[in-house]
């Protein structure tokens, strides 16, 4: 594995996410329909990430994101701050009394329970990071001048918008420029692609991105969707995910893309909304690994799995750890989030590192 992380001295920033955060209302063990009331997180692919990064791991993170300077905005950047992710590089935008010009998303998110999935309901259309600009952030003083050891964006904030993807790419080649490692998260979402473009525009630019990025990250389906590969052995219903049927797929992705350092594949099998398998798979230059699996693991929220896997993973890296123990604080941190509510994680590096070294869930006392 041959990943140059800038050094701290060089570096304002450790790292550093690029993409939306929403307001998600969350009817707790309620459905969206009968709510009469509902608590508000703050959320999003990317920004989960950094905030679990400072927050549950102790470095200093910001967001590249674009608000509505508005009432809910202000809320918006109120829970951003609690986090302790840096607002610095937030660009307000202009708004008007209905949000005509500018908007900020909301996510309804409901858990599921057993039989009963889980259930998201976005309301994003217009809304102020989908219509920012590269020159709405400047990203040459972000990389260039502050300095950011590592960038995570991901294919959700690519999906909003033909602005939006044009912004991330212009993110992610600025951000190479500078020496920086970048990170990308797949993160298909059908819902997005199915209004900008379908199937077949979500791998016209995820390929696109992908060429300038040194660590993705998937889920079973993320590689199909977002690159076109199909994973043999693997049923429609995502049932089998026997992790070698995988590795063929993850040596193809590294031989079509010799950029990739690292390539992470995260396979989630859901029994029920209430019961997981969860585990991944890392393909580096020496082969494919496969971290601890967590069979029937009993969740509370799944939303944000992946971003808290994606957190993990690259605290590990960082530090300069092998990529076989950063898929362990990778699979470790995901399975910990699962047990808390909301879509940001609550957990601590001594919670992952207990799970990791098997200490079990008994009480602390």
């Amino acid at each position: 594995m041959d990943i140059n992380i800038r050094p701290e001295s060089e570096c304002k920033f450790d790292m550093v996410s690029l993409g939306e955060v929403m307001l998600r209302f969350d009817p707790g063990e309620g459905r969206i329909r009968t709510a009469r009331s509902f608590k508000v997180w703050e959320g999003g692919g990317e920004y989960n990430v950094a905030r679990a990064l400072h927050k549950g791991f102790g470095m200093n993170t910001a967001v590249i994101t674009a608000i509505a300077d508005n009432e809910i905005g202000k809320l918006l950047f109120d829970l951003i701050e609690q986090g302790g992710v840096s607002t610095e590089l937030i660009y307000k935008m202009k708004t008007d009394a209905i949000g005509k010009t500018a908007r900020n998303g909301l996510n309804f998110t409901e858990r599921g329970f057993g039989i009963r999935g889980a259930m998201s309901c976005s309301d994003r259309a217009g809304t102020a990071i989908s219509k920012a600009t590269s020159e709405d952030f400047d990203f040459k003083y972000i990389f260039g001048d502050l300095g950011v050891r590592w960038l995570h964006t991901g294919g959700i904030y690519g999906a909003l918008s033909e602005t939006s993807a044009k912004t991330l790419l212009e993110a992610v080649k600025t951000a190479k420029k500078y020496g920086t490692v970048v990170s990308y998260d797949l993160n298909y979402r059908a819902s997005l692609w199915d209004i900008n473009g379908g199937l077949e525009k979500a791998r016209e630019i995820n390929k696109e991105i992908v060429k300038y990025v040194d660590v993705v990250i998937g889920s079973e389906e993320d590689f199909t969707a977002c690159l076109g590969y199909e994973p043999e052995g693997i049923d429609e219903g995502l049932t089998n995910l026997d992790p070698e049927s995988f590795k063929k797929m993850l040596d193809q992705v590294a031989a079509d893309y010799p950029n990739l350092k690292l390539i992470a594949n995260m396979l989630h099998t859901v029994k029920t909304a209430s019961v997981n398998d969860w585990m991944a798979i890392c393909r580096t230059d020496s082969g494919v690994l496969r971290s601890h699996e967590y069979k029937d693991l009993e969740v509370l929220d799944r939303v944000g799995i992946g971003d808290s896997f994606a957190a993990g993973f690259i605290y590990a890296i960082m530090k300069g750890m092998e990529p076989q123990e950063a898929l362990e604080y990778g699979t470790a941190h995901g399975a910990l989030v699962m047990t808390t509510p909301g879509d940001t994680s609550m957990a601590s590096v001594e919670e992952v590192e207990a799970v990791i070294n098997n200490r079990g869930a008994r009480v602390k006392r």
